[in-house]
């Protein structure tokens, strides 16, 4: 395919009809349809994609074509399109480059013989499931939709959130080979000004092939992280109720085509760690919540290596918590068994997500059996290693973020490897490069990840 098609639609008819089938592969792809007419005695022919077109649509179109006389011809396209076409969306265009990106997005692109411009009709049709509650944005109140795949969708479901005029949503694309579209969503009275301007720069400037994983390829494009700091510089959500709260809040959303989240900058780590109900329940509920999040991920980044330093150092353990150690020790290290089953955890993970629905309740039960008992009483782990670890392990779930679960994952990792070599001292530089990975881990506003200014 012709990556830039800056050549005019040319006065013949014939002649745009023979670039056409050059350009479109008519022929060889089924889904691709040319169809011939006659409207008013006047040669005429419609090129679409077979699955985005509206079929009784068409039909009622053609049928009104069918009606025009050579008496009833406008002079032009333009007048045609506003007198003889019964549907809303049209529009006139007048370079092959909006004509193929029109037909490739499920346009229907008419040419007729006397009019030097192509007329777009936009009656097209996504494959699209229902909407409805994402699977991971749960919320105990609030609206039961969520966004789905097709970007028109998306759109409509913050617009109906939202009826100010003064919220925008520019349409722009990205990928030479994909023609993505891509949808920058915010409130002209509330955005920072930029903020937008630096987003639309960056999307502008990007110079890819294709936006092959969605939102995704279009977050590493529009900023490049370092390789070393696992913490996400975006938030996403597949909740409109949330995405609508952002915008409110002076926040720009992105949303891509055949992408059912919506992703929303600025971001810093309390916006990670917030989810939906925290604006459905009263303050002082959602405060506790918040603070309830933020303890468990505290004890999740360092409840194991503060435990393997204490069985390090059994003579800084205080009286009140001699309870705490290591009765039985076994074959394996205990850096080892931590090791061990944060791997084992991931395997178990791996495992669930794979697992078909009717199976995954005999998985739990052989899962509890093998790594709750056997492997306490077979001697490869401590009793109290694995409840630690079933802690860190439910624990990870309380974040609504799934990519800061694996940044404090590794945090945690980091933390129990330099413990284990260096003692405390290890420990000590271990919660200092945690510290710097937060510190200057920059946003997309370029401030850091634990301050970001907002309106």
């Amino acid at each position: 395919m012709i990556d830039k098609i800056s050549k005019k639609v040319m006065p013949s008819f014939e002649e745009n009809i023979a670039y056409m089938d050059q350009l479109l592969p008519v022929k060889e792809s089924f889904d691709i349809i040319r169809r011939d007419i006659v409207i008013g005695e006047r040669e005429a022919t419609f090129y679409f994609i077979d699955g985005f077109t509206k079929d009784e649509t068409l039909v009622k179109i053609m049928d009104a074509f069918f009606r025009v006389t050579p008496d009833d011809m406008p002079e032009d396209a333009t007048t045609f399109a506003r007198t003889k076409i019964p549907y809303v969306e049209v529009d006139v265009l007048g370079d092959y480059d909006q004509v193929m990106r029109n037909i490739l997005s499920g346009m229907t692109c008419l040419f007729i013989s006397g009019y030097e411009v192509c007329i777009a009709i936009d009656c097209r049709t996504y494959p699209a499931r229902s909407v409805g509650e994402p699977e991971k944005d749960k919320s105990l109140r609030g609206s039961r939709d969520g966004f789905v795949e097709t970007i028109v969708f998306n759109t409509a479901l913050i617009r109906r959130r939202i009826r100010d005029p003064h919220l925008v949503m520019e349409m722009t694309e990205a990928g030479q080979t994909s023609r993505t579209d891509i949808a920058i969503c915010y409130i002209q009275d509330r955005v920072d000004k930029d903020l937008l301007n630096n987003i639309k720069q960056r999307i502008d400037a990007l110079h890819m092939d294709d936006l092959r994983m969605n939102q995704q390829s279009l977050a590493e494009a529009i900023y490049h992280r370092k390789w070393f700091n696992p913490f996400p510089k975006f938030k996403f959500t597949e909740r409109p109720d949330t995405a609508a709260a952002c915008l409110l809040e002076g926040k720009v959303v992105i949303l891509v085509d055949n992408s059912p989240s919506a992703m929303i900058l600025p971001t810093s780590i309390l916006d990670i760690v917030e989810e939906a109900n925290d604006y459905y329940f009263p303050k002082i509920t959602g405060t506790y919540l918040k603070i309830s999040r933020a303890v468990i991920a505290f004890l999740t980044v360092f409840l194991t290596p503060v435990f393997l330093l204490f069985m390090q150092n059994l003579d800084w353990l205080p009286e009140v918590f001699s309870f705490v150690a290591v009765k039985d020790m076994v074959n394996i290290p205990l850096v080892f068994q931590l090791l061990l089953l944060e791997v084992a955890i991931d395997g178990l993970h791996l495992a669930a997500l794979n697992t078909p629905s009717m199976l995954s309740t005999p998985l739990s039960v052989i899962t509890a059996l093998v790594l709750g008992e056997f492997s306490v009483s077979s001697g490869w782990f401590n009793a109290e290693v694995m409840l630690y670890m079933a802690f860190v392990a439910m624990a990870n779930y309380a974040q609504p973020n799934f990519e800061l679960g694996y940044a404090m994952k590794f945090m945690r990792i980091l933390l129990l490897i330099l413990t284990a070599l260096f003692n405390w001292i290890g420990f000590a530089a271990g919660c200092v490069i945690v510290f710097c990975f937060l510190l200057f881990n920059k946003t997309l506003t370029g401030r850091s990840f634990l301050n970001v200014k907002m309106n």
